[in-house]
């Protein structure tokens, strides 16, 4: 008498939604536990140069969140065809087709932002958030997770430098968005626009105090290297 074997039924695997806790992770965790600026310290430099005023600021961390967004599902999508060698220079290719086309739109619509911006938009080109996302994230993720981490990546850039030309331009000015927040008579009485707040070493103060809060509030980030 035969004994037939049966092979064991494999349970189906389950589909990650489009916002599993994974996904979700890979969105928030730049925002604040593992953002670019205080905990990976990447992308500084731009955030020095950029944020005397909220609006540049403001247009710089949207043109790199789409930048970072948009590379990161780009490269996703063609990974397993991009020879090991030459990864780098096919990362770059598409990174300076983005800026660029990042770049044109802003001169043609907001001509007196990206004189402002002046090379700082370019150097999307070699931010280290982008470069770092790509190599470290999309060249070994899926389309969907790299684009969230792009985005997560951009927004936590964004958060800081939309931070720190709030305090430079409040302080610095007296306005935000130029919009004129400390009223005239307080110059009347003698009030005086902080100067130092114009300058680079500005934002190195600024963003010295921000992590400075970020680890009073979280110890688990001050042993991160």
């Amino acid at each position: 008498m035969s004994t037939a074997t049966v092979a064991p039924v494999k349970p189906k695997e389950k589909k990650e939604g489009l916002l599993s806790k994974k996904n979700r992770r890979t969105l928030f965790d730049p925002l604040d536990d593992n953002n670019p600026i205080t905990v990976q310290v990447l992308g500084v430099c731009s955030a020095l140069a950029v944020t005397i005023q909220v609006k540049p600021a403001i247009i710089m961390a949207l043109g790199l969140t789409l930048v970072s967004a948009f590379s990161s599902l780009i490269i996703a999508l063609i990974r397993d065809s991009i020879p090991g060698r030459i990864r780098m220079i096919v990362q770059l290719i598409i990174v300076a087709l983005l800026v660029t086309l990042v770049d044109q739109v802003l001169k043609a619509f907001m001509y007196d932002v990206s004189k402002q911006l002046s090379v700082f938009v370019g150097l999307i080109i070699t931010n280290c958030i982008v470069m770092g996302r790509l190599e470290a994230f999309a060249m070994a993720q899926k389309p969907w997770p790299s684009f969230l981490d792009g985005i997560g990546n951009g927004l936590g850039y964004g958060i800081i430098l939309i931070t720190v030309a709030v305090v430079r331009e409040f302080w610095g000015a007296g306005k935000i968005l130029g919009f004129q927040i400390v009223p005239q008579w307080a110059y009347d009485h003698g009030y005086v626009n902080n100067g130092l707040m114009a300058l680079p070493p500005a934002a190195l103060f600024t963003i010295g105090m921000y992590i400075w809060w970020q680890r009073s509030r979280k110890p688990k980030l001050v042993n991160v290297s």
